[in-house]
């Protein structure tokens, strides 16, 4: 038997699993809640999200800890993937030691106003980069955290490395100073996903160092071996390879489609990501080319909205139920409100809501409406189901436009996430949206999963990362 463990660090859950590479299955998983956030009540109404770099590691470690202690023997394990949360970042000493807290994907910092300027940092930043190719900037981006840093004064130590969240974990793993696979690099905003190098023009453009980013190295390569001292804790063989990280975004993809030519994929989580594979780099102005491991590229339409702008309403209506009721104020809404939504048809008797509380990635002062309102449809149950409804139609527009700038078309939707799992209406709405049937892997954790068939292409178990889709099973 030869196991391999995949670990996913997000800034909701952490996840690892152990995945048998003969016939698929998981034979243990753990999930911890990432309760490492250190924002401070002031910092986060400005729209700061500051992490605990070390309790995320320590939280990492505790879940492959608590995984790998149900097996009886763990010398079966063969190699480690790791995946992530993509954008953000954590600025580590050469002794691999956080210098910053890690600055997570919501942190709006780039959108606060230089002071005695009238240009916020993200508006100086597209200005300085004028008409250099594939300049993909956005608040919560490395790229312009590493900007707002220099515009404020802050120093680039020697040796210092401005890393992802999973790179960081690969190092503390294996003691290896951090390295990137182009598909974290690519979401820094700092990388030409053309050419797969960090983009030296860009940097130049913005006064940033290119010594500060992390060297490239392919996936599934290896970053480095587990440290001996790792090992000894759980019963692992130390230099067990563990694999350079990639993106949460291509390791959900990885770890959930088995067919790339047919598939599209939506994850509903936090936030959404809709996803095909296609072979080469396509430019759009609003969709996004991501590098994917072991070549060809993802072209996404990456949303802001998803499961949090659910929340954002039932918070809502919890804030009225308090206000009026007496309600305490925390009660958990979701199984009524999709009760609600189910008893309204489709379309929503003219409600159309565009649910787009935090904006666009292309258009990020873009705020959330509702429209087409009666004094008959002006009901919690079709604010609800028309938000569901707007959800499913951002990412169906998105794939409309892939269509239109060339992409082949897909006959499958692949769903993951939360948000699909856990609410059956928003999945039928789905699949009427798009057309297609929905299937659901019958694994939970697809970014995990991902990782751990990552970790079995590198030892060599599969030819390529497609060929590992063969072990994925549908509900």
């Amino acid at each position: 038997m030869r196991l391999y463990l995949g670990v996913d660090v997000g800034t909701t859950h952490i996840t690892a699993l152990l995945l048998d590479a003969a016939s698929g299955n998981i034979l243990a998983s753990q999930s911890l809640l990432n309760a490492s956030e250190v924002t401070s009540p002031a910092d986060k109404a400005r729209g700061r999200s500051e992490w605990d770099a070390a309790r995320m590691v320590g939280l990492t470690w505790e879940a492959i800890r608590r995984v790998v202690g149900s097996l009886a023997d763990a010398s079966a394990i063969c190699g480690i993937g790791v995946s992530g949360q993509m954008h953000g970042m954590c600025l580590l000493s050469g002794d691999l030691k956080p210098i910053t807290p890690f600055v997570g994907w919501q942190d709006r910092r780039g959108e606060e106003r230089i002071p005695g300027s009238s240009e916020s940092y993200l508006e100086r930043m597209q200005r300085l980069a004028g008409d250099v190719p594939r300049a993909r900037l956005a608040t919560g981006f490395m790229g312009v955290t590493l900007f707002w840093m220099k515009e404020s004064g802050c120093s680039f130590p020697a040796g210092a490395c401005a890393t992802f969240l999973s790179d960081m974990v690969v190092s503390w793993l294996t003691g290896e100073p951090p390295c990137a696979d182009p598909s974290n690099a690519d979401s820094s905003g700092l990388f030409d996903a053309a050419t797969r190098q960090w983009n030296l023009p860009l940097l130049e453009q913005l006064g940033l160092p290119v010594d500060v980013l992390p060297p490239l190295r392919l996936a599934p390569s290896a970053a480095g071996g587990l440290r001996a001292e790792l090992a000894t804790q759980v019963g692992m063989r130390a230099g067990i390879p563990v694999c350079v990280s990639i993106g949460d975004n291509q390791a959900s993809f990885l770890g959930g489609v088995a067919d790339y030519s047919r598939s599209v994929a939506l994850n509903i989580g936090t936030g959404g990501q809709l996803s095909l594979h296609i072979p080469a780099y396509v430019a759009d102005d609003i969709l996004e080319t991501r590098c994917y491991p072991g070549g060809g590229y993802l072209l996404v339409s990456a949303g802001l909205c998803g499961g949090r702008s659910y929340a954002i309403l039932r918070d809502f209506f919890r804030a009225v139920g308090k206000a009026f009721f007496g309600a305490r104020g925390d009660e958990d809404l979701y199984e009524r409100m999709n009760e609600l939504a189910a008893s309204v048809t489709s379309g929503s008797e003219g409600v159309i809501c565009e649910p787009l509380f935090a904006g666009a990635r292309h258009d990020p002062g873009r705020r959330a409406l509702w429209k087409g309102l009666s004094a008959t449809n002006f009901t919690p149950a079709h604010l609800t189901r028309s938000l569901l409804e707007g959800l499913v139609r951002v990412f169906v527009e998105s794939y409309e436009r892939m269509r239109q700038i060339g992409v082949a078309g897909r006959d499958v939707l692949i769903g993951s996430g939360n948000g699909l799992r856990r609410n059956p209406l928003l999945a039928q709405i789905a699949a009427e949206g798009f057309g297609m049937p929905l299937r659901i892997p019958v694994h939970e954790e697809e970014a995990a999963y991902g990782a751990a068939l990552l970790a079995a292409v590198g030892d060599g178990q599969f030819p390529s990362l497609e060929a590992a889709g063969r072990l994925i099973r549908y509900k």
